[in-house]
């Protein structure tokens, strides 16, 4: 009898420890699981000097300033630490990709980065009272939508150069060009692919987003501009289209010669177009919190609010996080480059 409660007790002790090996390899599991969900965190603030490279030394004191946003979609683990993370934000992976997949968003920020160059040394060269010259190449697609005839047929990265006999000469030529035509109606469109030109035929659509008449892609411009002096940048890994302006600022010094900051740390976010004007960017409030983390002084901040309520701006967003943190960090709203250089140039 006593042999027989040994024997019990031996097989309910190592039961035990099953069930706790079991339970604990459940939580483990669980914990490690993929959420449907990217976690941004403050990144850091980088001297864009380093990416710079022309005949004249780059100033060291301007800062493109980075969100920090996990590769894959966050584990559960990670998913519920963020909520401990002050500036952390849990971005849904259908708001965040949308229709693309992780390698084709990557590449999607990798020529929005290369855009943002291009019109940075372009517009800066041109305010420093020199010729630049802007070779419009055609539009890359980033994104073939659901509804477009086009679909099976575009790919990621090829280039748009021109339709139905028409060479393009800008984007806003090639999307007037296709929504004067009818929905329904055929076009065929020229393409660049691997140095190659390949002809598909499709038709016109309702584009998702606008309404309007197109051929459903998400696309970004494709240029290349040329300057004497020579300048470029190379931001390595760095991606999206929001140093445009510290970029400009960086390529305007270079370009005429004169010390805007006088060794001040400036930081700021916010896109350029061709023509001078700052757009609006993403995480703004996290890219605050990184610059004072860097001590800068001051942060520039896009006010441009253009088809959005003016309480999405991103200077109140970066002001009111300015007061959340505490900071002396001079936060100044910027609707064009001038506006960046007329402050510099009046304060220091």
């Amino acid at each position: 009898m006593n042999k027989e409660k040994k024997v019990n007790k031996k097989f309910s002790k190592t039961r035990k420890w099953l069930l706790i090996i079991l339970t604990f390899f459940l939580v483990f599991i669980g914990l490690n699981w993929p959420t449907n969900y990217y976690i941004e965190m403050p990144g850091s603030a980088v001297s864009i000097g380093q990416f710079v490279k022309s005949e004249v030394k780059p100033p060291s004191n301007f800062y493109l300033v980075t969100v920090s946003e996990t590769s894959q979609p966050a584990t559960v683990w990670e998913y519920l630490f963020s909520f401990t993370q002050k500036h952390a934000s849990r971005i849904p992976k259908s708001e965040l990709l949308g229709n693309s997949n992780s390698s084709q968003y990557q590449e999607l920020q990798n020529w929005y980065m290369q855009t943002s160059q291009q019109n940075a040394i372009y517009y800066a060269a041109k305010k420093a009272g020199l010729k630049p010259k802007l070779h419009y190449k055609g539009v890359y697609v980033m994104q073939v939508q659901k509804g477009s005839s086009f679909k099976g047929k575009l790919q990621v990265g090829d280039t748009v150069l021109g339709a139905d006999g028409h060479q393009f000469h800008s984007t806003e030529e090639m999307i007037s060009y296709f929504q004067k035509k009818r929905i329904g109606s055929k076009t065929e469109i020229n393409v660049l692919r691997e140095q190659k030109k390949i002809n598909f035929k499709g038709k016109i659509v309702n584009v998702e987003g606008t309404g309007k008449p197109g051929i459903g892609i998400q696309l970004v411009e494709h240029i290349q501009v040329e300057t004497k002096p020579k300048v470029t940048i190379n931001a390595g890994a760095i991606g999206g289209p929001s140093a445009g302006l510290m970029f400009t600022l960086t390529s305007y010094e270079v370009f005429s010669g004169k010390h805007l900051a006088k060794g001040h740390k400036i930081a700021g976010t916010g896109t350029i177009s061709p023509s001078g004007k700052v757009g609006m960017i993403g995480g703004v409030d996290k890219k605050v919190v990184a610059a004072d983390r860097a001590g800068a002084e001051v942060f520039f901040a896009p006010v441009d609010t253009a088809g959005m309520k003016k309480s999405s701006s991103n200077y109140l967003l970066a002001k009111k996080t300015a007061k959340q943190i505490g900071t002396k960090m001079k936060i100044v709203p910027v609707r064009t480059f001038e506006d960046a250089l007329h402050y510099l140039q009046e304060n220091y």
